[in-house]
């Protein structure tokens, strides 16, 4: 009934339940609105993510990784969260062989592709390779004579400046612009002992190469020191006719470093960016080599012997005659050994 009251008894007995808390369903049924700026500020910030680079260095030894070389100086460019204590943490989760050695702000457009200017790659050999066809194949006992290393110098010096490369890649032409490129410096170090076997390290700095263009400038010098190919052949190998060029294992093929000249002179110094130049990482990367990059050459060297397959098969090189006359005159052109898993260098288009 509407007017029917509720017994005092009762009525107090469920006061005090809900005194006590026993009962709140009026509570719950409606409860307290809360202003949205009050919501935002329990509610945890997501932290912005930041444009970064990278220097990453890896052995390429058994996987397929960057361009299908190792690398002391790789750099990337990607946007993350800068969480505290970043590089320990993704390093936490990589092979000892792949480490992130350095990371640096980049401005907001940047690409470490496109904004690179210069790479510089290594290319570490044993010595036995530059010595006279005459002499065994794989001579352990051989030593780079200073007389040996200033010849290997002044043909690699030969390569500098800009150059039609159509002979040292695949699928281009001598006339095609994109076959042209330009070398800033080629050079090769004194040589050094490992386990002992003697090596040297070649470098080479240009504006970007094409695949496999090292190893085959390697290859030709290699070619013309040991003495199966005059010097004339440099020259030829840039001209319009098709030079049959070999091509070095890609064992030793290791990529140093990664330019960013024209970026550092625009922004490192703006005082909001630092200059991409990792001179503070110097000895990170060269502890990586010692390591990781220059045992797994030596013991790939000694356990393959890929130089000196590749050096075996020289002789069948024909470096008098073009490609083109081989073919027509039905001699096989060779097809040198890569001695390598990886690809080589590749196109840094």
């Amino acid at each position: 009934m509407a007017g029917k009251e509720m017994h005092p008894a009762r009525a107090s007995h469920q006061q005090d339940r809900k005194a006590r808390g026993g009962w709140i369903w009026e509570d719950a049924q409606y409860p307290p609105k809360r202003l949205r700026g009050s919501e935002d500020e329990e509610r945890p910030r997501k932290l912005p993510k930041r444009k970064i680079v990278l220097l990453m260095a890896y052995s390429g030894k058994g996987y397929h990784g960057m361009q299908g070389v190792s690398a002391a100086g790789q750099v990337v460019s990607l946007k993350v969260w800068l969480i505290d204590d970043i590089l320990d943490k993704i390093n936490s989760h990589l092979p000892s062989h792949i480490r992130i050695l350095g990371l640096k702000r980049v401005t907001g457009g940047f690409n470490s592709k496109n904004k690179c200017d210069a790479r510089t790659y290594l290319y570490m050999l044993p010595t036995f390779a530059f010595a006279h066809k005459d002499r065994d194949v794989q001579d352990e006992t051989y030593r780079l004579s200073p007389e040996t290393l200033r010849l290997v110098n002044r043909l690699l010096s030969c390569y500098k400046g800009t150059h039609s490369f159509h002979n040292f890649t695949s699928q281009k032409g001598p006339r095609e612009p994109s076959a042209r490129r330009y070398i800033l410096d080629m050079y090769c170090e004194e040589p050094f002992l490992r386990e002992g076997l003697e090596f040297a390290v070649i470098k080479v700095k240009g504006q970007s190469f094409m695949m496999h263009q090292i190893r085959k400038m390697v290859g030709l010098v290699v070619a013309i020191v040991k003495g199966y190919a005059p010097e004339s052949v440099l020259e030829r190998s840039w001209g319009e006719e098709k030079v049959d060029v070999p091509k070095a294992p890609g064992l030793g093929l290791v990529l140093e470093r990664v330019h960013f000249e024209k970026y550092n002179q625009r922004f490192g110094g703006d005082g909001l960016h630092e200059p991409l130049d990792w001179a503070q990482e110097e000895g990170k990367v060269a502890a990586f080599k010692e390591q990781h990059i220059y045992p797994t050459i030596v013991s790939t060297e000694r356990d393959e012997r890929s130089m000196a397959q590749w050096l075996s098969t020289l002789p069948v090189h024909d470096f008098s005659a073009t490609a083109l006359a081989a073919a027509r005159t039905g001699t096989k052109v060779p097809s040198p050994l890569d001695g390598s898993e990886g690809e080589g260098d590749g196109d840094t288009d």
